[in-house]
Order: structure tokens, then sequence, then C-alpha cells
């Protein structure tokens, strides 16, 4: 009888033992779920606020681009009063085209599981420039739609053209007109600035452009010629469209290839992706068959242009 006792009495402190652990193995849980379910409110919360920051800071750039345009309206008008009778406008016409980025979004699953994919592919529009006489003001007639960027763009082309070759367009209007496949649904951005620049340039100059040099970079009021995105996609667009020269910005000579490198351990095979630093001349020369050159400056531009005339 004493030993079924003391069975009994091991029994139940084993099963009591247990009982402890499980609960508080479950309350642990239960603190642990409690703290990611606060941390996941939390960035919830800062999220929402980021968002809101971000539509109120792109309300106020917008806002910015608006008022930028008003004033450079005004000054346009300032100057064509006071030059109107002493400066005659300006003629000139010239085109050429400009490789471009198309994006779209393919959603692959089954309701109500969907995923989107971003694909984006390179194609080529027109950008063509006309000069006439005017009122220094600059238009741009796109097909399909305009975005507010491109039109900020040109303008900025129209200063640095000014500049570079000093001559008054306050009598002249300045009209460029964008034509891109119908299947892209807007046209947009600023890495057709530099390409602007150089019409602009070459309709006042006089300057043959050869239709076998193709461009892409941005445009800054200084004549610096800025980074783009989808390089290897815009080289590809060139090249399809039989361009003999691409000309890119110097500040896009550095790509990212990532190469696939594999570790056995055991009966496990890890792959890896490694990122590895490419020159972007040698690249694009070497696998897709088109002339680079870097240019930094819209100075640069026009010396390539010049020299291929």
């Amino acid at each position: 009888m004493g030993n079924k006792a003391l069975i009994i009495v091991v029994s139940v402190l084993i099963v009591s033992l247990f009982a402890n652990v499980y609960f508080i193995a479950n309350q642990q849980q239960s603190i642990d779920l409690y703290e990611l379910k606060n941390r996941i409110d939390e960035l919830e919360r800062a999220n929402t606020y980021l968002k809101e920051e971000l539509y109120r800071t792109n309300l106020s750039l917008q806002q910015a681009r608006t008022q930028l345009q008003v004033y450079r309206s005004e000054i346009a008008d300032l100057k064509a009063q006071v030059n109107r009778t002493a400066v005659k406008g300006k003629t000139g016409s010239a085109t050429l085209e400009a490789p471009a980025v198309m994006r779209k979004v393919v959603y692959r699953g089954n309701y109500p599981f969907y995923n989107g994919e971003v694909i984006e592919n390179g194609t080529m529009i027109q950008v063509s420039v006309d000069i006439k006489p005017g009122y220094g003001r600059v238009l741009v007639v796109t097909k399909p739609l305009m975005g507010v960027v491109f039109q900020d763009a040109a303008n900025t082309a129209v200063v640095v053209a000014e500049n570079y070759t000093g001559i008054d367009l306050s009598g002249s209007d300045v009209i460029f007109s964008v034509r891109a496949p119908s299947k892209i649904p807007e046209v947009d951005g600023p890495s057709a600035g530099a390409l602007m620049t150089s019409l602009i340039i070459a309709a006042l100059q006089n300057i043959s452009l050869p239709q076998d040099i193709t461009m892409t970079g941005t445009i800054d009021a200084r004549g610096h010629v800025g980074e783009i995105g989808g390089v290897i996609e815009k080289a590809k667009a060139a090249k399809a469209a039989n361009k003999r020269i691409f000309i890119l910005p110097r500040e896009n000579k550095r790509l990212i290839e990532y190469k696939e490198e594999k570790e056995r351990i055991g009966v496990i095979t890890i792959i890896r992706q490694t990122p590895v630093i490419i020159d972007a001349k040698q690249y694009i020369e070497k696998n897709i068959g088109i002339h680079v050159e870097y240019v930094d400056t819209i100075e640069d531009v026009m010396k390539i242009i010049r020299t291929n005339a």
C-alpha cells in the first residue's frame, strides 16, 4: 500500500510539473503575441503618418512647380514686352528619337490571391521642336498624355539652350511635339531633358542631327547631364531602332549585375545572388551591341553630335 501511495504522489507531481511548464510556455507565448501585436500596431500608425507626410510633400512640390511655371510665364511676358520691337523671333526645327521605358503591371494568381509584377520594356519616342516667332512661351504637345515633370524639363531645356547659344528666345515660342507608341499610357519624366536641349540648339544653329544617334539624360539649369533609370531597357530599344551611338550620362556608368553562386553543404545546395559592379559602356557594347558615349554636360553632347553630323 505504501508503494502505491508513493507512485500516486510521484505521478501527481509529474503531472503538476508538466502542467506548470505548459502554463508558463502558453503565458510566455501570449506575452510574445501581445508584444508583436503592439509592434505591428505601432508600425501601421507610423506607416499611416508617413503616407500622410508623403502626400503633403507631393502636394507642396506640385504647388511649387505650378508657382514656378507662373513666374517663368511672367518673366517671359516681360522679356517679350521689352524685346518685342528689338528682337526678331528666331525660327528653326529639329527631330530626334529618344529611348523611353514603358512600365506595366502584370497580375498573376487566382482570386483573391493576386501577385502584381512590374515589367519594364524599352521603346522609342519621337521628339521634335519647332521654334517660331512668338512671346517666349514653351509649349509641349504630346500623344499620349504629358506629365508635369516633362513640362518642367522642357522649360529647363530652353534656359540651357539660351545660355549655350547666347540667343534670346523671348521673342519666340518653343513648341515640343512628342509622339509615342499608343501602347504607352503617358509620357513623363525628366530623362529627355538633354535631348530636348540638343534639339533647341540644333534648331537655332542649323545643325543637322544624325538620326542614328540617340541619348538619355536629365538636364539642370547649369547644363549638367544627370542620371536616369532603365539604362539597359533604353539601350536595347536604341539597338532595335538601328541607332549607332547611345549617349549616356557618366553618372550611369556603374551597373550592378547579380552573379549566381552555389555552395553545397552536405545534401543541401545554397544559391546566392552576389551583386557585382560593372561598367555600363563595356556591358552594353558587349551584350547589346551599340556604341556608348559618356557625357557630363550639354557641351559634351553637342561635341559628339558635331563630330558625327
